[in-house]
């Protein structure tokens, strides 16, 4: 019995160092989640596998409570809330899913992947390890995410020193010949430090610095210009006719980030502008669950909050390109990544406004996640945030 204890708290201290190490914004650790399978496999009991679970989980989200008090301006209790509400999804799919029995056991941990890559439970499925499939099969695209899940069902029998073995090799030769995605010709995706008067400065000497800065990045020779989420704040016809006005006689085309609102709620969007006009060409998939996206609204009969197009729009068409959209949350999750490679786009442009993420790893974290991705499906990205 002693010896189980022992054995369960190493077991539990090292799924936090993975999940610290794997979450720490450098993606080419990323492949040290792939310890949480092996860890959970060999999990004595049931109890010390949901133990096993929320210790990667929590180490890996860390920083949520922290950003979550930044956000409101209030103390960590909220946050750790939130914090501790988000790995009951996590914690709970794998430890119902656990099993002694070993030939079952890769099979149980592929349904629990499965699970946390999509709706329901993918809504809160940060910290997925086959995130990491982009470091280990850079370029091999569906059949690198075929190698990185059949890698993943190996760690959990018997054989997964061998399969641990294989899978290092790969990310060895990855890490030596590693190239960050390429950022697609003509295109510049802008990052901004404005802090949290990005999206709520809405005079018009903020949107004239805006204009101010596309319009030195097109004079640079890019023609498609990103901007960060929420840059021009809540779209209005007067935004509108700012911007366009402004654009006539170039032909930069500007992406950015904005709030459409109405009676029932509001939609978190990407904009297209040019001098020829402009429209939302996306709607985001998956707002922030708790501070943005509150379906509970809905049921209590109340309005207000983001909605939630879960699978919308996952390819939209600007500059004669098929993009790829990912608005900050849709960066942490797997299936708004996976929904939009279906489509075959030809870029992945991922904006975020994480100006609260300040003193944590979460804007690291979402850079690192969307860098994976598109090295694994060699996909070029442009990539905007505000701090």
């Amino acid at each position: 019995m002693r010896h189980d204890k022992v054995r369960t708290t190493l077991m539990i201290g090292a799924s936090i160092v993975a999940g610290t190490l794997a979450w720490s914004g450098y993606v080419l650790l990323l492949p040290v989640a792939f310890t949480f399978p092996v860890l959970w496999a060999v999990a004595p009991t049931r109890l010390a596998a949901a133990f096993v679970a929320a210790g990667y989980f929590l180490a890996a989200s860390r920083g949520l409570p922290q950003g979550v008090a930044a956000f409101y301006s209030s103390d960590l209790w909220p946050g750790l809330l939130l914090w501790l509400c988000a790995s009951t999804g996590f914690v709970g799919v794998h430890a119902a899913l656990w099993t002694r029995c070993e030939p079952n056991r890769p099979f149980r941990y592929f349904t629990a992947a499965l699970l946390m890559a999509m709706p329901p439970f993918g809504i809160t499925g940060w910290a997925h390890p086959i995130t990491a499939a982009g470091v280990l099969f850079p370029g091999w695209g569906w059949w690198g995410l075929v190698a990185a899940t059949a890698g993943l069902m190996g760690l959990v029998t018997r054989m997964w020193p061998a399969v641990a073995i294989v899978l290092a090799g790969f990310w060895i030769g990855s890490a030596a010949t590693w190239d960050e995605p390429k950022l697609p010709e003509s295109w510049q995706g802008v990052d901004l430090e404005m802090g949290a008067s990005l999206g709520r400065d809405a005079s018009i000497g903020r949107h004239r610095d805006l204009i101010a800065t596309v319009t030195d990045r097109a004079s640079g020779g890019a023609r498609t210009v990103v901007l960060p989420e929420s840059s021009l704040g809540f779209w209005t016809p007067t935004v509108e006719r700012l911007w366009v006005k402004a654009l006539q006689g170039t032909d930069a085309t500007v992406i950015a980030g904005a709030a459409v609102v109405d009676a029932s709620g509001y939609d978190s969007v990407l904009i297209a502008l040019s001098g020829d006009g402009a429209r939302v060409i996306y709607r985001e998939r998956m707002p922030v669950p708790g501070s943005m996206w509150q379906p509970w609204r809905s049921v209590l009969g109340e309005s207000g909050g983001a909605r939630a197009h879960l699978f919308a729009n996952p390819v939209v068409i600007v500059a004669d390109g098929r993009i790829a959209p990912l608005i900050c949350y849709e960066q942490l999750i797997v299936w708004p990544v996976l929904q939009s490679m279906l489509k075959e786009p030809d870029v992945v442009v991922a904006v975020g406004n994480g100006w609260w993420t300040k003193g944590t790893s979460i804007a690291a974290i979402q850079r690192a996640s969307t860098q994976a991705w598109a090295r694994l499906f060699a996909k070029p990205l442009v990539l905007s945030f505000n701090t």
